[in-house]
């Protein structure tokens, strides 16, 4: 007898997914890759529909919008902000925004990574499993012959494309405000030297791909949260939480001894591709912590999730 998952896909029912019961970690499955695909594409979809994501998006795409304007106000008289711009830290961009509008990409990414891009991450990874818990699907899913570890990595893989559409959504709408308020041309590198137009924009797309890469960390982190309760507003008000809490750690001197071991120490080391040569021992460090962690927490998610007792 065969009848449909929670996700429109046709189930064939078996012992090891009779009516009313939730497969174990041992279940015998064989899904095709073609039905794997298919849960991917019915996640992004569910996920990208959801009015919650659309007004983080538009929330993110209004932050460039908000400082451009606010540049264009306060530099109306002709002087720009800022001295020299020139100290490595991604909110320096913020004086070459008049000279350029393709520095307002790099400001944008730099004023929404502390905390706009790990909050929007967190609301939609801390959902993820405990969402389906607390609105009753969980069980149906698990019933469907995707597996446990399946669900698990296709959810983590739902959460890694919202990083890089949350990531682009502030990179697109910050290009578009800057080449709309402010002249384009050949810019000038944090280190004094001057490249070309379309190599910024190079340097920009390189950015925003570092930017999503550096939320993997923090995505890994919202899953295995999202694993231990079965409410997902506790899921993601933890994850934000604890996202707020280590920003905090990491402006104590006293910690400085552990603070290059917090996910969002290096996040503003983007600014060093900016520099000429490009500077990547920080970026590399960056890289490096965000794939411990997604690694470690991937990990806990998963021996988590495998072992315990689905009741809704």
């Amino acid at each position: 007898m065969s009848r449909a998952d929670v996700r429109g896909e046709p189930v064939e029912e078996s012992e090891a997914t009779a009516p009313g019961t939730v497969p174990g970690p041992g279940a015998v499955r064989s899904p095709s890759p073609l039905w794997s695909f298919g849960l991917l594409r019915s996640e992004l979809l569910i996920t990208f529909r959801r009015w919650r994501t659309l007004a983080l998006l538009a929330v993110l795409a209004a932050v460039p919008i908000l400082v451009g304007i606010a540049v264009k106000i306060e530099t109306s008289d002709g002087p720009s902000l800022g001295g020299g711009g020139g100290g490595g830290e991604g909110p320096a961009f913020i004086s070459q925004i008049s000279n350029n509008g393709l520095f307002l990409v790099f400001t944008a990414l730099a004023a929404t990574l502390p905390f706009f891009l790990p909050m929007a991450i967190g609301v939609v990874a801390g959902d993820a499993i405990a969402g389906e818990s607390s609105a009753g699907t969980l069980r149906y899913l698990l019933v469907a012959p995707a597996g446990r570890s399946r669900l698990l990595l296709t959810k983590y893989a739902t959460v890694i494309a919202f990083c890089l559409a949350a990531t682009l959504v502030v990179a697109v709408s910050a290009l578009a405000v800057g080449a709309l308020l402010f002249p384009v041309g050949d810019l000038i590198t944090i280190s004094g030297t001057r490249i070309t137009y379309a190599e910024g924009l190079g340097r920009a797309l390189l950015i925003a791909l570092v930017v999503a890469a550096s939320l993997v960390g923090v995505a890994a982190l919202g899953l295995f949260v999202s694993t231990l309760t079965g409410s997902g507003i506790a899921a993601m008000a933890t994850t934000v939480g604890l996202l707020i809490t280590v920003q905090i750690l990491d402006q104590i001197p006293q910690l400085d001894a552990l603070q290059p071991y917090f996910f969002s120490h290096y996040w503003l080391s983007f600014a060093d591709l900016m520099r000429e040569p490009v500077y990547w021992d920080d970026l590399v460090k960056n890289l490096g912590l965000q794939a411990l962690y997604a690694a470690v927490f991937g990990s806990a998610a998963w021996a988590r999730f495998t072992t315990r007792d689905i009741t809704a």
